[in-house]
């Protein structure tokens, strides 16, 4: 059998997502992108399509979870600290009216509730268990920008005041692709892309004692800094499409993005977001909801908001 695959890829421009934010460079903080290099081949014709059913009879599966109106805290790093080494812990707190929501990967399908975790304006990483710290690994030296949201299993995201956080801090003695990755207290640590040195066979109890303790979930980042972020002002930050899409999951496919401080004209506000696919024509959103995009072919594509 032939499995369908659709990589989009996905690079954001940290001043674009400050389109709001800076309305005094509206022409160079214009747009917030995805961008590739590659022409998908051949006719493409998307289609905005109503919530895809699978979606709908997951919602219905959940009981009253998709009403739940999640808050988040960002108790760690705290706001405008200064953290020595390129692993910086993240750490979050969880409250509100839930209704059942909480994080957490289902073992036999690999989803379930996350939490979207963005540095600077890298695409998200998905953290699950948030009763443990989610590691932001060799971290560039200088100021960044971290931004968190809770999503559900097929990734879109909650959209109640209280769920989006932010906090700037700044690494001193960060991370070099060229250089050992360092702990929070400057140490070297083992790199993650190779393969530990032999050790002897542990022992059952020791065995037992570390699958207790599942490994820290974390993303090791490529080179990036944050800009100064307004908290007050508009601010939009990207979340979907990202990554490689298989199979079903390939269309149709979800654009979805967290605004703040402001609403869209169908909501009562002054703002839309343009959207285009593969430098195609723009389109508008007037509403803040997720849509889908039906149509989709074979091959990468690039998504700018």
């Amino acid at each position: 059998m032939r499995i369908r695959r659709i990589f989009l890829a996905f690079g954001l421009c940290f001043t674009a997502v400050l389109l709001f934010a800076g309305c005094q460079q509206a022409n160079e903080n214009a747009n917030t992108t995805a961008t590739t290099n590659a022409t998908p081949p051949g006719a493409q014709s998307l289609t905005v399509i109503p919530r895809p059913q699978k979606i709908v009879d997951m919602m219905k599966a959940r009981g009253e979870q998709d009403d739940a109106k999640p808050l988040l805290k960002i108790a760690m790093p705290a706001k405008n600290a200064s953290i020595n080494g390129s692993t910086v812990e993240v750490k979050l707190e969880l409250s509100g009216d839930l209704k059942g929501y909480m994080p957490h990967k289902d073992p036999a399908t690999g989803k379930g509730n996350h939490i979207h975790v963005i540095l600077d304006n890298q695409p998200y990483e998905a953290y699950y268990e948030i009763n443990q710290p989610f590691e932001l690994r060799n971290v560039t030296e200088g100021k960044h920008t971290l931004r968190v949201f809770a999503s559900r299993p097929w990734h879109e995201s909650y959209k109640n005041d209280g769920n989006f956080q932010m906090v700037e801090f700044t690494v001193k003695g960060g991370g070099d692709a060229s250089k050992p990755t360092t702990t929070k207290d400057g140490q070297t640590m083992a790199s993650p892309t190779k393969s530990p040195a032999a050790k002897a066979e542990p022992s059952k109890s020791a065995t037992a004692a570390t699958s207790a303790t599942p490994a820290r979930e974390g993303k090791d980042y490529a080179p990036s800094k944050g800009g100064d972020v307004d908290p007050t002002k508009p601010l939009l930050t990207y979340s979907r499409p990202k990554g490689e899409y298989k199979g079903e999951d390939a269309d149709p496919i979800m654009i979805d993005f967290w605004l703040s401080n402001t609403r869209l004209q169908g909501d009562g506000g002054q703002y839309r977001v343009r959207y285009s696919i593969d430098g195609g024509d723009a389109k508008f959103l007037d509403k803040w909801e997720p849509i889908w995009l039906s149509g989709w072919i074979n091959g990468k594509h690039s998504v700018k908001l």
